[in-house]
């Protein structure tokens, strides 16, 4: 038999991306900023629920201003970050003019560095007074928070575009209802879906009332069309450019020049921070796994964004919600990690999410990180075609590595730019990227071991460093270019 050796090519592509395309990162107020002593993570750790607490973290309510200048050094056009909702409203119906005006600085710092600011609402923490009411489980909660959301846009004077109502919803439901892991520390399905129901109702309200102060508020509208970034505005090339024409950056030369262009102005446009993974079975011949497998991913990456979407879910015999109105996102924030194995464990609602069994009878499979995730670049690719099927820009709003290796950090950022530029690549419209985090930061239960930062943070001197992963990054968000 005649055999033919076929040569197969492996000379890669360049792919180069749009030049309005948002380069960042992100933080979350509670896990950086230092003293959030009001909301219940902090009453939790006080209760030592946790091995260490979140304490100064790292200071950056004190720091941002040079944390941002950091981020723009390192070409970041864009940074996501987190309101405290306990420092906006540390009592009920009391609002901070203090914090108002903090968060309003910390927006202005932003915009003067040539940074899009991206604000999140709510990432995990709720004010004391307001846990104390009993939080998410009370019925009256989406007003409460739509409530607090309105003071914050009524009160900010630079414009913001981009607005995240809420971070991975589903993440606080199962960590704080379902393994009883977070505060509250409940392990309640029917207390779960009912709070899980209450932030959906949350989020609508919140789409509503930026949407509302956005359209008509003086210093956000602009002939009431959304007003995009120009050709070529978002990217590090454009704006040292302009800086260098206007004077080296100074606030001054950059408030003129975004007076000029208008830049920030428009309807806000609303979105989630959803957390996404992929799931595989742990037996890809069991069929109970299959279903498990399926039924995780439906629940936990598509359930939320189906009901903002469509404006109702239901899942007979399990959940099920109409909202007072569908299509309450402009875009779709994925936060990717990692790839779950998933072994059922019966046809109850427990038994069909299933367990994640990876770690004990998967560890081998890929390299793992310090929060024991495997690093698996294509389940981002696979992510962003999934979602595309609601037809809605995707904004990669979190995706890092804890890592000591500060080489596999380079590596895991050129690897999952890589697979993200395949999928644009085939057609999805993905709008930016944000590595999770700018700093290393307070991981929650994990405490501050796992260090996920682009700048590495001295604890004991809040001194920070700015790691060769991070120049690495800056080389790519500087060309807008990556082989694929």
């Amino acid at each position: 038999m005649l055999r033919r050796w076929v040569k197969v090519s492996m000379k890669k592509e360049k792919f180069s991306f749009p030049p309005n395309f948002l380069w960042g990162a992100a933080t979350s107020s509670h896990q950086v900023e230092g003293d959030n002593r009001n909301n219940d993570w902090w009453e939790w750790e006080e209760a030592d629920r946790v091995k260490e607490k979140s304490g100064k973290a790292c200071d950056h309510w004190n720091r941002f201003r040079a944390d941002f200048a950091l981020a723009k050094s390192l070409g970041h056009n864009a940074h996501r970050f987190s309101i405290e909702w306990s420092r906006i409203e540390p009592e009920e119906g009391i609002f901070s003019e203090e914090a108002l005006y903090h968060y309003g600085e910390m927006i202005k710092t932003l915009r003067i560095f040539g940074i899009e600011p991206m604000v999140t609402f709510y990432h995990f923490t709720i004010p004391l007074w307001f846990a104390k009411k009993g939080g998410w489980l009370l019925d009256e909660s989406p007003e409460i928070f739509a409530r607090y959301v309105r003071k914050v846009v009524e009160t900010i004077d630079t414009p913001v575009r981009y607005w995240i109502t809420m971070n991975e919803m589903m993440v606080y439901v199962y960590k704080g209802f379902i393994a009883g892991e977070w505060p509250p520390g409940e392990k309640s399905y029917e207390k779960a879906f009912r709070v899980l129901g209450n932030l959906l109702r949350g989020h609508v309200l919140a789409y509503q009332v930026i949407k509302e102060i956005t359209a008509t508020h003086p210093l956000h509208t602009n002939g009431g069309q959304a007003n995009p970034l120009p050709q070529g505005e978002g990217s590090p090339n454009s704006h040292r450019q302009s800086l260098q024409r206007s004077g080296e950056g100074s606030p001054n030369s950059h408030r003129q020049s975004l007076q000029r262009s208008g830049e920030g102005r428009g309807e806000g446009l609303v979105g989630v921070a959803q957390f996404s993974a992929v799931y595989a079975p742990c037996s890809k011949w069991s069929w109970r796994h299959r279903l498990s497998t399926w039924f995780r991913a439906k629940m936990t990456n598509h359930l939320a964004t189906e009901a903002m979407v469509y404006g109702k879910v239901n899942y007979p015999g399990l959940f099920q919600i109409k909202l007072p109105r569908a299509r309450t996102l402009d875009f779709i924030g994925i936060n990717y990690y990692t790839r779950y194995f998933i072994h059922n464990r019966g046809f109850n609602a427990a038994g069909l999410l299933g367990d994640d069994c990876t770690l004990e009878h998967h560890r081998d499979v890929g390299k793992r990180t310090m929060m024991d995730w495997e690093i698996y670049p294509r389940g981002l690719s696979q992510l962003v075609k999934e979602f595309s099927k609601y037809k809605l820009p995707i904004l990669i709003s979190e995706n890092g590595i804890a890592t000591a290796d500060d080489n596999e950090r380079a590596e895991f950022i050129q690897n999952h730019l890589g697979e993200l530029a395949r999928a644009m690549s085939e057609g999805a419209n993905v709008i930016g990227y944000l590595y999770w985090s700018l700093l290393d930061n307070f991981e929650w239960a994990d405490g501050f071991f796992k260090r996920f930062g682009l700048i590495e943070i001295d604890y004991t001197n809040q001194h920070r460093r700015v790691r060769k992963s991070a120049e690495k990054f800056a080389e790519i968000c500087a060309h807008g270019e990556i082989l694929i």
